[in-house]
């Protein structure tokens, strides 16, 4: 919701990831009509409950990594990322796009390298070799994205 009418303020919100955009004061059925909507679309998103790749499987559900059959311990933020990018094989995202989607924070507020370090540790845990990665993939003058794996639904 903003008070701003620009339409560069709506596209930009959109592109970060927003589902709409609503200027102040919003009438009340356009509002419940919006989540509503949103509601719908969100209902028909499958998340996958376990994502394969060689020797990791991320179980998103059960909130747990496994490399080889052996849990990997991932803090609450390192796990949000994993999860976040592995339900979304072969996307490219930008560092802006992270911190919006998985901090539910932006570049404004928070550092870009934030992203960057978590996605190192992530590396050091889960990679057979973090300088030469297979999963956390960096993609040249954009950011990262998740190998293309075997999601099976449990």
């Amino acid at each position: 919701v903003s008070g701003v009418d620009a339409e560069k303020a709506r596209v930009r919100a959109l592109e970060v990831g927003a589902d709409d955009f609503i200027l102040k004061p919003p009438s009340a059925p356009d509002l419940v009509a919006r989540v509503r909507a949103v509601l719908r679309r969100s209902r028909r998103v499958q998340t996958a409950s376990v994502i394969e790749v060689g020797e990791l499987a991320v179980d998103v559900d059960a909130r747990e990594v496994r490399v080889n059959g052996s849990r990997v311990e991932l803090t609450v933020k390192e796990f949000d990322l994993l999860a976040f990018m592995a339900a979304r094989p072969g996307q490219a995202f930008t560092r802006h796009q992270l911190l919006v989607s998985v901090w539910q924070s932006a570049s404004e507020w928070q550092s870009a390298a934030t992203v960057t370090e978590h996605v190192r540790r992530v590396r050091l845990k889960i990679e057979p070799d973090p300088g030469q990665p297979r999963h956390l993939v960096t993609v040249r003058g954009v950011g990262y994205r998740f190998a293309r794996g075997q999601i099976k639904a449990a």
